[in-house]
């Protein structure tokens, strides 16, 4: 596990240009519409509310997509990512958009040691917490960059979802991956990624993590944070289950039978005493 941060950093700084140079991201629609947000913060805003002039950080913050959008709804944001090629990208989108949005890199448990001052808002997204061995120390990092009165707000892929065995073709939801978080991580070797591209990887090994919901709400209550929202939902922004979602108007997705009977994305928020 000593290596998971070099073997995941591979993997994403090989796959930040195909990201960005793909319609998923939308970047181009970022660059010619000043008002344009991305997907995932279209689907907070009902439950994020009102961030103007707040000062906010998002961690793991990938190619900036959602970092600009938090911007362009009047908060004063910083990006941070470990993958110095998914910040190139997010620079690059930044500039050409026109928004003054410092990125700084580094492992999300190092934060605190490299972005100075206090934070409002801690904004964190789809797809984040599955790259952490340990939900306590990032629970704990996030607290740490906390102003009084700060909040924390991620939405991200359920831990039930996590769990679901990805490869079935029938309309059974069968639980194969680990709930709980584990000491050692889950090692996958997957050749493509998660958008269109015809580019071949030659890094394709990452190491992941799953982490319960009680493990996540736990963490952040015993890091001092008091939890003021959680919310589950039955969507998803991307194909999480090939061949047993439909898409949505909103361009998300659910299983398209019952999906009453999987948890999809969580909404959780928590704010530090003032």
């Amino acid at each position: 596990m000593s290596d998971y941060l070099t073997v995941n950093r591979a993997n994403w700084d090989e796959r930040a240009p195909a990201h960005a140079a793909s319609e998923g991201y939308e970047v181009s629609r970022f660059v010619a519409d000043p008002e344009h947000l991305s997907r995932v913060v279209r689907f907070d805003l009902p439950l994020l509310g009102d961030i103007t002039g707040l000062r906010g950080v998002h961690l793991q913050c990938h190619i900036g997509t959602d970092t600009l959008s938090l911007s362009r709804l009047g908060a004063r944001m910083t990006g941070l990512d470990f993958s110095g090629e998914s910040l190139k990208q997010a620079r690059d989108l930044a500039a050409r958009a026109g928004a003054d949005i410092p990125f700084v890199q580094s492992d999300v448990y190092a934060a605190r040691d490299v972005l100075d001052g206090e934070f409002d808002l801690v904004f964190t997204g789809i797809g984040a917490l599955g790259w952490l061995p340990d939900i306590k120390r990032w629970a704990a990092t996030v607290a740490s960059l906390l102003a009084p009165g700060g909040r924390l707000f991620i939405r991200e892929g359920h831990p039930v979802l996590w769990t679901c065995e990805y490869d079935r073709t029938d309309d059974v939801i069968a639980l194969d991956e680990p709930y709980f978080e584990q000491a050692e991580p889950q090692v996958y070797d997957e050749p493509g990624t998660y958008v269109a591209t015809d580019h071949e990887f030659t890094h394709t090994v990452t190491h992941e993590w799953n982490h319960g919901l009680g493990e996540i709400v736990t963490a952040v209550l015993e890091a001092g944070l008091t939890l003021t929202g959680l919310v589950e939902h039955q969507s998803v922004p991307w194909n999480a289950l090939p061949g047993r979602m439909r898409q949505l108007d909103n361009g998300e997705w659910q299983l398209a039978q019952r999906p009453e009977r999987l948890p999809h994305t969580y909404t959780l928020q928590a704010r530090k005493a003032g």
